[in-house]
């Protein structure tokens, strides 16, 4: 929950604008949200199996917003890396962006479940 609800402030004040200036001619109408919502279950699946879970267990909450990041930066790089591989006309600004974006949000997402889950487990 938390990770929609940050990602849909991106998605829904800046991310549109941008999108749409560097990538727009590859762009749908409409996004498939089916597969979005696969998306953002097996992405949650994979932030709380390899992150937030061991993070609860930590005691270093820097050292687990740390995991988080590179969560964040490996998966996001995953995508637009192929994407800029693989895609014609795909800009590198719209790499770095979204690659800043990933790292940033899993971060965040991290840092508020932990801190979260430490306080209701208590």
């Amino acid at each position: 929950m938390i990770f929609l609800a940050i990602d849909s402030l991106w998605l829904g004040l800046a991310a549109p604008q941008f999108y749409r200036s560097q990538i727009g001619h590859l762009m749908a109408d409409l996004p498939n949200f089916f597969a979005a919502g696969i998306f953002y279950l097996i992405f949650v699946f994979g932030m709380v199996f390899f992150v937030i879970e061991p993070g609860m267990n930590s005691e270093s909450m820097p050292k687990t917003v740390v995991r988080g990041a590179i969560f964040g930066f490996v998966t996001y790089a995953t995508y637009d890396l192929t994407n800029h591989a693989t895609l014609s006309g795909w800009p590198i600004l719209m790499t770095v962006v979204d690659m800043a974006w990933g790292t940033t949000l899993s971060a965040a997402v991290t840092l508020v479940s932990v801190w979260a889950g430490k306080r209701l487990i208590k």
